[in-house]
């Protein structure tokens, strides 16, 4: 049995609590906020945002964020990625020497432009910090529907330690040294889901869902190359494997916001109506930046950000991706 802290208990730090209950360990999740903690400990069989799911009763809830971080064989950083850093300052000087800490959030920091891996770290120099990550709604994870992810760290005796604890018979765990390749997955395909909830939301086809999918995977692995991730990483579970479930799916509140967004909401009221944070929307304008920092050719990131904050149209957004001047699928290919 291993003892776990889980630092967030929205729905994807409750949905890793049921399954790492289910895996016979010790845990202890915590929540900033009463009511938040108290609706939880009180309503076990009508968790809020996962219909289905059970709390055990095992799973201890804490408003102490002390008690979440003692003693704890690994933490499970599971707060939405604007209040990362916050939340690693505050959990710092509870943290000892060589503590694993799992990231389990996606997104980039505004202004610094670092990982959330990174965050922590700076943060929390004295942890071990791995990050997991894969197409892994909460909605199915918490009823025990079977999922497949990956854990990145730069140590193999860690990946293979979180391996170890989360694996189960419906959940399956692979590792992988790339860290920041896994991050930027993660991250930047939330921005790229916010522009195919557009693509439903114009009432646009598959034709075109297809290309912004493919597309959009072209456009996070040159920035993800450029920033020292491998091409193997996008084409994986983070990767290809993420983007297509965030693009597709009932359960993405990406795609979801997207959706609001084309058929003409504005962005005030998409927030309101998703009762949840937009993490495409937290990390568009990182990832602008970074494109603009490595010089790599992002028009969809481009276009959601306009579409976002500069008031562009997303009829126009399409019609100007569509425009661009012709040239090669890939510029590595060449006739002899």
């Amino acid at each position: 049995m291993v003892k776990i802290g889980i630092l967030g208990a929205g729905t994807w730090g409750t949905a890793l609590a049921i399954l790492l209950c289910d895996n016979g360990h010790d845990v202890t999740m915590w929540s900033k906020l009463e009511r938040e903690a108290k609706e939880l400990d009180e309503s076990r069989d009508n968790i809020k945002n996962l219909p289905g799911a059970r709390l055990p009763k095992d799973v201890k809830i804490t408003l102490d964020l002390k008690e979440a971080c003692t003693d704890k064989d690994l933490i499970v950083m599971a707060v939405a990625s604007p209040y990362i850093r916050a939340t690693a300052k505050e959990v710092a000087p509870f943290i000892k020497e060589g503590q694993i800490i799992v990231n389990v959030s996606k997104g980039l920091e505004n202004g610094t432009l670092l990982t959330l891996a990174e965050v922590i770290s700076q943060e929390i120099p004295q942890a071990k910090v791995a990050v997991l990550s894969g197409p892994s709604h909460a909605e199915e994870v918490s009823r025990r529907i079977p999922t497949t992810i990956v854990v990145g760290s730069h140590c193999k005796e860690t990946a293979h330690f979180i391996q170890d604890v989360f694996m189960n018979e419906v959940f399956r765990v692979y590792t992988s040294p790339d860290m920041i390749g896994i991050e930027l997955g993660g991250a930047l395909k939330n921005v790229i889901a916010l522009a195919a909830g557009v693509i439903d939301g114009l009432g646009l086809g598959d034709n075109t869902k297809a290309a912004l999918i493919t597309r959009g995977m072209a456009e996070i692995s040159r920035l993800g190359v450029a920033m020292g991730g491998y091409m193997e990483t996008f084409s994986g579970l983070s990767g290809m494997g993420d983007l297509f479930v965030t693009c597709t799916s009932r359960h993405s509140r990406n795609r979801n916001a997207g959706v609001l967004i084309g058929q003409g909401y504005p962005l005030d009221e998409v927030s309101k109506m998703v009762n949840q944070v937009i993490e495409g929307v937290n990390t568009a304008k990182a990832a602008l930046a970074l494109a603009r920092k490595y010089n790599v050719e992002m028009p969809i990131v481009e276009q959601v950000n306009l579409v976002l904050f500069e008031g562009k149209s997303p009829q126009d957004a399409v019609a100007d991706l569509l425009v661009r001047d012709k040239r090669k699928e890939y510029s590595t290919l060449d006739w002899d």
